[in-house]
């Protein structure tokens, strides 16, 4: 899919992002009961409980469903990319897609295996961001409407959102973010991304430092960073992260540049991001703070850094095994078996 050009503003985003609704404590008092009634004792399943409980919340029933889960992959390409940052060329974006089109990537495999629907959403691919070393990466309106194009992957009918990218040099953009938001140094948020070493790596150093010094001193408003150092793709991530919590679709946040698309969302609300889980915890260095600031544990920890939304398709499977566990396991009462005793 091919990104429209709607007309949007920030402001529009932050007026939507305190407007969003919280969660359903009926549908969560509901599952609640039922998960004490089930037979095995309390807590026995750990996180299937928790990931259940998760569930109704924010579908807002009892019992919740995985019947219509979506996987989508928003793909960009950035400007800073031009510095030599990454450890391989710009074009390579655009042919991926090609590859997630024609089902040979990773993520069409995953999709396949948890009965996923794949959605890819190009943005604007022959057009890259500016590099943020030298200004901002976007207007305040092409922010916006990247923001707004990533809503419309919310369409009526998905039970579950995984929300994942591609784009070359986007862990630069991201590592950037993070670093303007939760403050640090550089290397505390920079790592190989694609495989980068040496030169290559000092050089996405450089332009990671150099970014945040330009911008954190003029705007430390999270939306404004976000259009400063992102990317198209990553502010889609923040607008369909959104999106999703107005439809209360739960959503799957895949790895490093996800989580960071989406911490914006958090560094302007603390709870913005309470109907979201963190896939995976990805190789990437940077991630594993990321997630301490945001205080979520990842649900795996494969040593996965592949993006395109593979660790949060490989979570799909272990969501669904805790609804089904929370909704087909029989009762004490049904199963005839005795309770706790005393």
């Amino acid at each position: 899919m091919s990104s429209p050009e709607p007309r949007a503003s920030l402001e529009e985003m932050r007026s939507l992002l305190a407007r969003l609704p919280g969660p359903d404590l009926e549908a969560g008092a509901a599952a609640l009961t039922r998960e004490g009634q089930l037979t095995k004792p309390a807590g026995a399943l750990g996180r299937l409980e928790e990931i259940a409980h998760w569930m109704s919340v924010w579908q807002g029933r009892h019992p919740p469903a995985v019947n219509h889960p979506r996987t989508a992959v928003f793909v960009g390409n950035h400007g800073v990319a031009a510095r030599g940052v990454s450890a391989y060329p710009a074009e390579v974006t655009k042919q991926m897609v090609q590859n997630f089109l024609d089902g040979g990537a990773a993520v069409n495999q995953l999709c396949r295996s948890v009965d996923a629907d794949l959605r890819v959403y190009e943005l604007a691919l022959e057009e890259p961001t500016a590099d943020f070393t030298r200004g901002p990466a976007m207007t305040d309106e092409d922010c916006a409407s990247a923001m707004v194009y990533g809503m419309t992957a919310v369409e009526t009918g998905i039970d579950l959102l995984a929300v994942g990218e591609m784009g070359i040099a986007n862990t630069t953009s991201a590592a950037a973010l993070c670093c303007a938001l939760f403050g640090g140094e550089a290397e505390q948020w920079v790592g190989p991304g694609t495989g980068v070493a040496g030169d290559a790596l000092q050089r996405k150093l450089a332009a990671v430092a150099e970014g945040v010094v330009r911008h954190r001193g003029e705007s430390g408003e999270p939306f404004d960073l976000l259009r400063r150092l992102g990317g198209r793709e990553l502010a889609a991530i923040a607008g369909a992260v959104m999106a999703a919590r107005q439809a209360r679709v739960p959503v799957v946040l895949d790895g490093y540049a996800t989580t960071a698309a989406a911490a914006v969302l958090f560094a302007a609300d603390p709870h913005a991001l309470d109907h979201c889980i963190v896939a995976h915890r990805s190789a990437e260095p940077g991630h594993r703070r990321l997630l301490g600031k945001l205080g979520k544990p990842a649900l795996l920890d494969f040593g996965m850094r592949l993006g395109e939304a593979s660790g949060a398709t490989l979570a799909i499977a272990v969501i669904k095994a805790a609804v089904a566990c929370h909704t087909g396991m029989a009762t004490f009462a049904e199963a005839g078996v005795s309770g706790k005793s005393g």
